[in-house]
């Protein structure tokens, strides 16, 4: 049979509440934070949301995915066996882990994805972690391209499925006809298999994930265990060794957030199956809206494949809104390296959002201002825009007439200033409410000695067919009653299905009191839901811990070794920790704390490497400055990196 690419987009959730709205929005699958052990500690859920969750997701066949993706200490590997355990129990569909100690556990037949904590930016590494047993590698978000493209053709496995039979795609309702041939079966498992999945929007983190310990250095707080103190979204002095000032209070790590929606083409030729959107801390308005905006973009190149390429999970996804990727929180937007080096990708003004930009001040007075063009702003909204210091400074709108915006405090504003709108009420209102997902359904009615059955088949393949006794009485205005039992058994607004095809196989069309078509219809409903979540495709992974030598053979604090299983899992695979986690060392003193593709010395406009190659105006070595503390930078222009190094 013909082999179908499965497509799949990821969403973020914060919540139970966010979750759900994703999967509506259109998501394949949504990564959540369980009660402990995740990279983001302050996204945290119990156990019970997270079961609803599954439940939610797996009605549209969509996954859930829980991140257990920080390192552990010897006197948490007992709780990290129990999370595992209950993931599994309660139907989760992955595991996002960081810390190699979990592949010395008795493990469940639970899948396995490397986190990007993981440092997936080489083929080297991504083999290395399909051969021990992981089904799926986020790959490191610095990666451009090419590379992606070169990782995928010599690592990736694409997930495929068999195209399930399903009934031709006829008008919603249907009159008298033949019953269609139907095939049997359901997408089948994917066993242990290989994929690739991306980051393509949302914050982006400056350094190598995984390998940052400004947080622990500056506050003893671990970005590998979930608690980063976003030391790189505070303002930092960039001076030169003979104290030259070159940027002051200047948020010089803070990057613009990833936006790779008009690069999606490029990433599935290349052989990406996932595109994860980044955002465990953002509400529902952010991640609906973006995950609707992805849901239309993957859907038009699905629609363009002629079947190469499918959705990862079922259902139709219904968006009455218009996905606005600036009307939710954003720093501003690059492709980071997707590309090259290019264009400026840190924000140094501000490390918060600007929004979307409204329009520019014409003509400003005590109590209100107005811009130079036509705007939609509106009484409640947020504005903001950056003051002669250039300072972020922003307020509410308390009233909008006649062209006159009148602020809720007195702000100075001059002529020419960029207004932004970092709060949209109504929009926000409008995408929590403009989501919607429904399951397609097929009605077959047969008519028995004693009645009707009911056969109801979802797109999936799904079946559930019901016999009802009821007196049978011919219709005597035959139109009426056909319309009758199309109309009754088509309201499924309460259920996740919608109707598409009704096929009467009947000598002739019976009366049948609406009442009792309303219960048949909700009866069928209910067994085809149980059907169909009974029927659920979930994946088991048999964990073999096979011994695959690491090319790394030492092994130092950047391999984030932080217990005995980890130490045990490299010596099983031929590699020796010379050193501890950095979590566990006592002296920071000339320890690397990040490795950054984004570099302040092109930023500088000195790169050595530029076309043509620039000369540097000031004295190096280089070093940031923050709260009284001073960082040593180190350029390692042959690798096109920087380092940033503890003093």
């Amino acid at each position: 049979m013909e082999k179908t690419i499965k497509l799949e987009l990821l969403a973020p959730a914060k919540n139970l509440a966010t979750g759900k709205l994703a999967i509506l929005a259109g998501a394949d699958a949504v990564y959540i934070g369980g009660p402990d052990f995740g990279a983001r500690s302050a996204a945290g859920n119990s156990w019970e949301d997270i079961e609803l969750l599954i439940e939610f997701a797996h009605q549209y066949y969509g996954r859930i995915y829980v991140a257990l993706n920080t390192i552990f200490f010897d006197n948490e590997i007992d709780e990290v066996k129990k999370f595992i355990d209950r993931a599994y129990e309660i139907g989760a569909d992955a595991l996002i882990i960081q810390d190699m100690g979990i592949l010395e556990m008795d493990l469940p037949p639970i899948p396995l994805f490397a986190s990007t904590q993981c440092d997936n930016s080489s083929v080297e590494q991504v083999k290395f972690l399909a051969a021990a047993g992981l089904s799926r590698v986020i790959l490191a978000r610095e990666l451009n391209i090419k590379e992606i493209k070169n990782i995928c053709e010599q690592t990736a496995r694409p997930i495929s499925r068999e195209n399930p039979p399903r009934l031709a795609n006829p008008p919603r309702l249907a009159g008298l006809g033949t019953p269609p041939k139907r095939g049997s079966g359901h997408p089948s498992q994917e066993g242990n298999k290989m994929d690739l999945e991306v980051f393509v929007h949302g914050a982006l983190c400056v350094s190598a994930s995984g390998r940052c310990y400004f947080s622990q250095a500056q506050c003893g707080s671990s970005a590998n265990r979930g608690k980063c103190a976003q030391v790189c979204r505070q303002q930092f002095d960039l001076i030169d060794s003979e104290g030259k000032i070159l940027a002051k209070d200047k948020y010089l790590l803070s990057l613009k957030d990833l936006n790779l929606s008009g690069a999606l083409n490029e990433l599935v030729e290349a052989g990406v199956t996932s595109f994860k959107i980044e955002g465990r801390l953002k509400d529902c308005a952010y991640v609906a809206n973006v995950t609707a905006e992805y849901r239309q973009e993957l859907d038009k190149i699905i629609e363009a494949s002629g079947g190469k390429y499918a959705r990862a999970s079922s259902g139709k996804t219904e968006i009455n809104f218009a996905p606005d990727q600036n009307k939710t929180f954003n720093r501003g937007y690059s492709e980071y390296f997707l590309r090259g080096r290019k264009g400026e990708i840190i924000s140094p003004r501000t490390q918060k959002s600007l929004g979307e930009l409204i329009g520019k001040v014409e003509s400003a007075a005590c109590s209100h201002f107005s811009l130079e063009k036509k705007h939609d702003l509106q009484n409640g909204d947020g504005i903001c825009w950056f003051d002669r210091e250039g300072e972020l400074v922003g307020t509410n709108i308390n009233m909008v007439k006649d062209g006159k915006i009148y602020p809720n405090k007195v702000l100075p504003l001059t002529v020419g200033t960029e207004i932004y709108r970092n709060e949209n009420p109504a929009f926000e209102k409008a995408v929590e409410r403009g989501v919607s997902r429904r399951i397609a359904l097929d009605y077959i009615i047969k008519e028995t000695k004693n009645g009707f059955k009911i056969e109801a088949i979802d797109e999936d393949n799904n079946s559930a067919a019901l016999e009802f006794k009821t007196e049978k009485k011919p219709a005597e205005k035959p139109e009426l009653a056909i319309k009758n039992w199309q109309e009754q058994l088509s309201k499924l607004g309460e259920t996740i299905f919608s109707a598409r095809e009704i096929i009467f196989d009947w000598d002739k069309p019976y009366f049948i009191p609406l009442s009792v078509l309303n219960e048949w219809r909700r009866k069928s409903a209910a067994a085809l839901l149980k059907k169909r979540l009974k029927n659920y495709p979930r994946i088991k992974i048999e964990h073999q811990n096979p011994a695959q030598p690491y090319f790394h053979k030492n092994l130092d604090y950047s391999f984030n070794v932080a217990n005995k299983l980890a130490k045990s899992f490299y010596a099983r695979h031929g590699a020796k920790v010379v050193e501890p986690a950095f979590e566990l060392q006592k002296d920071y003193r000339g320890k690397k704390l990040m490795t950054c593709k984004h570099c302040l010395k092109y930023w500088l406009n000195a790169c050595p490497k530029g076309k043509p190659a620039r000369k540097a105006n000031f004295a190096e070595p280089l070093f940031l400055v923050n709260q009284g503390k001073k960082y040593l930078l180190n350029f390692d222009c042959g690798n096109c990196q920087m380092e940033i190094h503890s003093i």
